[in-house]
């Protein structure tokens, strides 16, 4: 049963979500300040952990920053700024994800399954013997595009050798787009990359996701312009 800490100090988050997560067969550890919530994730390590980012006694930032001291378990934000400098500096700092307040609790659940399949993977192809370790990493599992490099095991994206920190969404819809530049994919088929099962997000949450990619890759790269808008249909990989 995987673990997860809930820090928020909103108990009616807390309430909220640890039902919505435990209906789903989690185990739910929930703190209501982050000194709590870093005492806590650090004696007893969870599979994931979802942290608010304004809280008393430690907020969200300095509670990851500490916690990536010792820990590298996954991490989504949930936060009802609109600065997207928190964002970005949140995944600098090594967040997974964040979730803007109000949010869906299916939406949360979704993302939060998402996290943990990447996570197990990621495990699971770390663990095996010196024998097998070699053939696996021959399959290709490196989806590179021109100056693209994106491994998808190791969750890591590179522009030009430079790191692009990216999150699990914004990951999974570059890869559906880079793995056939030239081909225009809709947004709905953008959602169906991004969004396991069935979650419920309208045309926008794709625009934003795409506009936080390309400002992300015009930091490394001024001149980045191989994602394309086709106006009324969907958006591209450029073909090289």
């Amino acid at each position: 049963m995987p673990r997860i800490a809930l820090v928020d100090d909103d108990r009616n988050i807390l309430t909220s979500v640890s039902m919505a997560l435990e209906a789903e067969g989690y185990a739910v550890a929930t703190y209501t300040d982050g000194a709590s919530g870093l005492e806590g994730l650090t004696s007893d390590q969870p599979d994931l952990a979802i942290l608010d980012i304004k809280m008393p006694r430690m907020d969200g930032m300095e509670l990851l920053r500490r916690l990536r001291q010792k820990s590298d378990v996954p991490v989504i934000f949930l936060t009802s700024k609109d600065e997207e400098i928190d964002e970005l500096f949140g995944l600098k700092m090594g967040a997974d994800d964040f979730i803007k307040k109000p949010f869906s609790q299916r939406l949360l659940v979704e993302r939060v399954k998402s996290i943990l399949r990447r996570a197990q993977s990621k495990d699971t192809s770390s663990s095996g013997n010196g024998s097998t370790a070699a053939p696996a990493a021959g399959e290709k599992k490196v989806l590179e595009r021109g100056h693209l490099v994106m491994d998808d095991e190791r969750h890591t994206c590179t522009w030009k050798g430079k790191h692009v920190t990216l999150t699990v969404t914004e990951f999974l819809i570059l890869h559906s787009l880079a793995q056939r530049p030239g081909v225009v994919k809709s947004r709905n088929a953008l959602m169906d990359a991004a969004y396991d099962d069935q979650v419920y997000v309208d045309d926008r949450t794709i625009d934003s996701h795409i506009k936080r990619l390309r400002k992300k890759f015009k930091v490394t790269d001024d001149d980045f312009d191989m994602i394309e808008t086709l106006y009324g249909v969907g958006y591209r990989f450029k073909e090289q």
